[in-house]
């Protein structure tokens, strides 16, 4: 069996700490930010999460970019010359061009290094669920599965990674384009906070409004209980704009109504976060379907 490495992109917004355990090659994504350029590292290192969303409630607006081909072609270019394959686990693909640049960079690799493999995945995921996607593909490689066999259970796996989250402030969702200017300001002035998803084909969702921010965060779980497979035996992965108080009553709810008994806690990177702004709430987990 050839040896193989799992690749994938910051947007996984997974810790430094886990994505070293799980054997990643992880590629970071970059953002603008008052002149200067930040590449997305998992451990902060560039720019720290407390200190972008400290930023980010002061007016700053991020410009975020994808990882580019030849960023791709550089990191995989070593692996394939060291005599590895490649499983690359990208960002979905209705959210950035990331996944694009990934197969263009494979096809001129695999032509170059004909006798190794590269195989991509659009995960349709983003954030922590992201996250969750890849620590279930790496589960699956520690059991000793070839690369093959996890590209068939990722191709699977993606349409159960269920997808919830809120944000605390419409004005950037306004800027993306997902609310109207109008519905962004009443929802402000009435403290209507929207609950979103990710679809079945990557893409972000409004799926309805709540009356205060309480009231949207108890949603979240209301969903993962209509939706959840086996939540005991899964872990749960939620992930916070600079909120750690309410992800942790986020976990508490998904313990306590559930039964969960892993839960991963981690920021939401600056990519992501230059688009949902400060206090957005998510919610990751196995289910039915999204």
């Amino acid at each position: 069996m050839s040896e193989y490495v799992l690749m994938t992109d910051s947007c996984c917004d997974l810790s430094a700490e886990t994505a070293a355990e799980l054997e990643l090659e992880v590629l970071p994504l970059r953002l603008e930010l008052e002149g200067a350029s930040y590449r997305n590292l998992l451990d902060g290192s560039e720019i720290g999460f407390r200190e972008f969303y400290d930023r980010v409630r002061g007016g700053a607006m991020p410009v975020t970019s994808a990882v580019n081909v030849g960023e791709f072609e550089a990191a995989m270019r070593p692996i394939l010359e060291a005599g590895k394959d490649i499983l690359c686990l990208c960002f979905s693909s209705a959210l950035s061009t990331t996944y694009q640049s990934a197969v263009i960079a494979a096809r001129e690799l695999e032509e170059a290094f004909p006798e190794r493999t590269v195989r991509v995945v659009d995960s349709l995921c983003a954030s922590m669920g992201q996250g969750l996607f890849v620590w279930l593909c790496a589960q699956e490689k520690k059991k000793g599965k070839t690369l093959e066999e996890v590209w068939d259970y990722a191709e699977g796996a993606k349409a159960n990674i269920c997808h919830w989250f809120t944000v605390d402030d419409l004005n950037h969702l306004k800027r993306g384009g997902r609310v109207s200017a109008a519905a962004a300001l009443f929802g402000t002035m009435l403290s209507v906070k929207p609950v979103l998803h990710v679809d079945g084909q990557g893409r972000l969702i409004p799926m309805e409004k709540c009356r205060g921010r309480k009231a949207s965060l108890l949603a979240l779980v209301d969903h993962m209980e209509k939706t959840a497979v086996d939540p005991e035996n899964y872990p749960v992965f939620i992930s916070h704009g600079d909120c750690l108080e309410e992800a942790e009553f986020v976990a508490k709810e998904v313990r306590r109504r559930l039964g969960v008994k892993e839960v991963y806690i981690n920021y939401v990177g600056p990519v992501i976060g230059s688009h949902t702004g400060a206090g957005v709430m998510t919610l990751f987990f196995v289910g039915r379907s999204r």
